[in-house]
């Protein structure tokens, strides 16, 4: 097989309950046949327009000689050097194929400033003069994608190169993307429009950037073609059928899904996972909500009972680990399988729920907040008060009363009820500020509950929906930055800081309007200790 999983303990009781619906429902059967009636009358109509990523694999093969075509005559003049605009599942499926593959592909999935400039200036793998931009949006119209679009517009134009020859757009058919692109003469790959961007992998959205990169697609497509089968027959051996039901089945649910990557040979797996779990799942006051974790993570020490541990394993260790992991869900297979099996699981895993699993009803909020903001810039909100070289706002007056960071931590965590999360949320240069990663650790083991990790803007992206459709028991801990570095987005009346900043600023206030505790800290130093800071509040 060249996908699978095993299950032990209470996750396997789970599994053989809620496997036997599924198998006589004709579930499998059905996501494959693109029925539209399988999430219920809410969902069908956005379903029937959402289920072409069933036949993904076949619809894609025609692409791949062009791709490779496009690939030998950029390195012919030099070009050898990839970067991504793109937002969720139009950067972070590309991304795990690159990594898995060792080859590079420079993300750019961000708006604080120094990325921006990184991006433009390029790195060890070569600068602008060997660089081709793929700017990739399904609607046309995302914002942070069109803002690097437009840096590296005039950043080519600077070099006297001109942006037709360096410029690579995908995109759905008819998008106002599309259109313009093809004005300006840029190279144009559309995909399919009945597929959803979180599950894109194998579409254009996810092949272009990575087969541009130098990712073998021919290998990968035959990988998840090989899984084909499997995920369409109506058994209880069905690799998605378990997973869905391992997953989201239960009562009571564990609605916290650990991501452990413990040995696996594919980079960044749980990063592609989380966005597609949290979007599809995260609404209707329900969910699943992925904690991406280390092996030595504190919540695999001092186990939450609503968490369920799932490891990422390659199948020379998995007959080794099951013995020492009752209770866990083991899953290893080729990166092309995973990206199958998952995407079949999560459409499996919404109708176990009872969600629409192909929308997002809750994203577009956190958009037009930072619109708003960016049109009308209201004066910066003064902080509840500073120290250390920290600000610290809140979105109620009464976290702030200690007037210390340890103090407003401590009474962030009292919001925490018995089900809670933290979610923490780096709207920073994180090149500059990669330490921060760690945070995740310290503030999962002083809150003692689980504790999610994104850098912003990418998670709204993703996580967003689930912060706000989701279960309201969790509380948000921003982290921003001053900086005096800031880039200008040209034909545009704002600046990447202040985007970021809007974004930032947006998000917060949507989460607040949700009667979700926020605290934002900026970092106003420029060499802040942030690691120490947090080590000494605790």
């Amino acid at each position: 097989m060249s996908f699978d999983i095993r299950v032990s303990g209470h996750v396997k009781a789970v599994v053989d309950e809620t496997l036997t619906g599924l198998v006589a429902d004709l579930v499998a059967s059905g996501v494959t046949a693109q029925d539209p009636t399988l999430w219920g009358p809410d969902a069908e109509a956005e379903a029937s327009r959402r289920l072409g990523w069933v036949q993904a694999v076949s619809v894609s093969r025609p692409l791949l000689p062009e791709i490779t075509a496009l690939r030998e005559q950029l390195v012919a003049r030099g070009v050898t050097r990839v970067v991504l605009a793109g937002m969720g599942g139009s950067s972070l499926a590309p991304e795990v194929m690159a990594r898995t593959a060792g080859v590079p592909l420079t993300v750019l999935d961000a708006t604080a400033p120094g990325q921006v400039l990184a991006a433009l200036d390029g790195d060890d793998e070569g600068g602008l003069a060997q660089t081709v931009l793929v700017v990739s949006s399904k609607s046309g119209t995302t914002l942070e994608t069109d803002s690097a679009r437009r840096a590296f517009e005039a950043a080519f134009g600077d070099l006297g190169i001109d942006p037709a020859e360096r410029i690579v757009v995908v995109t759905d058919p008819g998008s106002p993307l599309e259109e313009s692109a093809r004005a300006a003469g840029y190279r144009v790959f559309t995909a399919d429009p009945t597929v959803g961007g979180r599950y894109s992998a194998l579409t254009a959205f996810g092949l272009v950037p990575a087969g541009l990169a130098g990712v073998d697609l021919d290998e990968l497509l035959d990988e998840a073609d090989a899984t084909l089968l499997e995920v369409a027959i109506d058994s209880p051996e069905n690799p998605a059928l378990v997973l869905a039901a391992a997953i989201a089945g239960g009562a009571p649910r564990r609605d916290k899904l650990a991501l452990v990557a413990d040995g696996t040979h594919i980079d960044s797996l749980p990063d592609w996972i989380e966005q597609l779990l949290a979007e599809s799942t995260g609404k209707a006051g329900t969910g699943i909500l992925p904690v991406v974790l280390l092996p030595v993570s504190p919540e695999l020490e001092a186990r939450p009972a609503d968490l369920q541990v799932l490891r990422l394993v390659d199948e020379a260790d998995e007959f080794h680990l099951f013995d020492r992991h009752e209770g866990e869900i083991l899953v290893s297979g080729s990166l092309g399988a995973q990206f199958v099996v998952w995407e079949y699981a999560t459409a499996i895993a919404g109708r176990i729920l009872g969600v629409n699993p192909f929308d997002q009803p809750d994203v577009e909020a956190a958009k037009s907040a930072t619109r708003a903001l960016l049109e009308h810039r209201p004066e910066p909100q003064p902080p509840a008060f500073a120290i250390e070289g920290v600000e610290v706002r809140v979105s109620d007056p009464e976290l702030a009363a200690s007037g210390t960071i340890a103090g407003v931590l401590d009474a962030l965590w009292s919001r925490l009820g018995p089900d809670g999360y933290v979610a923490i949320q780096a709207y920073v240069d994180r090149l500059n500020l990669a330490e921060l990663a760690g945070l995740r650790e310290l503030v999962a083991a002083d809150s003692g509950r689980p504790a999610t990790f994104g850098w912003g803007p990418r998670f709204l992206h993703s996580t967003g929906q689930f912060h706000k459709g989701g279960p309201a028991t969790g509380v948000f801990l921003q982290i921003t930055e001053r900086t005096d570095v800031d880039v200008g987005i040209p034909g545009r009346p704002f600046t990447f800081g202040e985007l970021v900043a809007a974004q930032a600023a947006g998000d917060a206030s949507v989460l607040a309007a949700h009667g979700r505790p926020v605290v934002t800290l900026t970092l106003t130093d420029p060499q802040p200790e942030v690691l120490s800071l947090f080590e000494a509040a605790q």
